[in-house]
């Protein structure tokens, strides 16, 4: 992966107040944390640094530093907050940032690619990953878990999906088993990572079930 990738680690929302204060949603595994990885940078370079947070019902205030009235906070709405991928810990075993995934090739056991990944979802079930078939054709989403994916090698740049589940008859593409769930929950918060087993919990990791 690029030395200079990043991960996002929240959502800058509404203001909140006249005092410069803003809706912020966190995407770490422990919500509140958003505040302990230092100065966080948006996408277009500028940096900006939590002063304080506190709960709100279902996001944080924060005040960030040198934001001091609504309007600077106005042109803040819906900035997304980066942190360099090399400050973030190192995941543990069968841990993987949603990032190290996207872009991986998706191969099956005898090694030919069938497709590449695109994306990671929850809906409340569990981690799934979107794979874009091979030959194009409707995306797939498959269960991140040992039975699906059996092999995830981020420095070889892919991972193993048991059986296929992208070839059908004649090599022909098979449409999506949960694409309609999908295409429902498209509004969904964006994820950077979740936690198996947890539906409340969002972060900056997948980790795999065990199927």
């Amino acid at each position: 992966m690029a030395g200079d990738a990043r991960i996002c680690l929240g959502q800058i929302g509404a203001p909140h107040g006249v005092r410069g204060e803003v809706r912020l949603r966190s995407f770490t595994s422990d919500p509140q944390a958003i505040a302990n990885y230092g100065p966080l940078e948006t996408e277009d370079g500028r940096v900006l640094e939590i002063k304080s947070l506190r709960p709100a019902k279902d996001h944080f205030v924060a005040q960030l530093l040198g934001v001091a009235d609504r309007e600077a906070a106005e042109r803040l709405t819906n900035v997304r907050l980066y942190v360099p991928r090399e400050r973030l810990p190192e995941p543990e075993a069968d841990e993987f940032y949603h990032a190290d995934l996207v872009g991986l090739a998706a191969v099956d056991a005898a090694g030919n690619r069938v497709g590449s990944v695109i994306a990671i979802h929850n809906f409340g079930a569990g981690d799934l990953i979107e794979i874009q078939p091979q030959n194009g054709g409707k995306t797939e989403l498959i269960p991140f878990d040992a039975a699906h994916v059996p092999v995830v090698d981020v420095a070889g740049g892919k991972l193993v999906v048991v059986p296929s589940p992208l070839a059908g008859e004649g090599g022909e593409a098979k449409p999506s088993r949960v694409r309609g769930r999908a295409e429902q929950n498209s509004k969904a918060a964006p994820l950077t990572r979740t936690t198996a087993g947890s539906r409340r919990h969002r972060s900056t990791l997948s980790r795999k079930g065990r199927g």
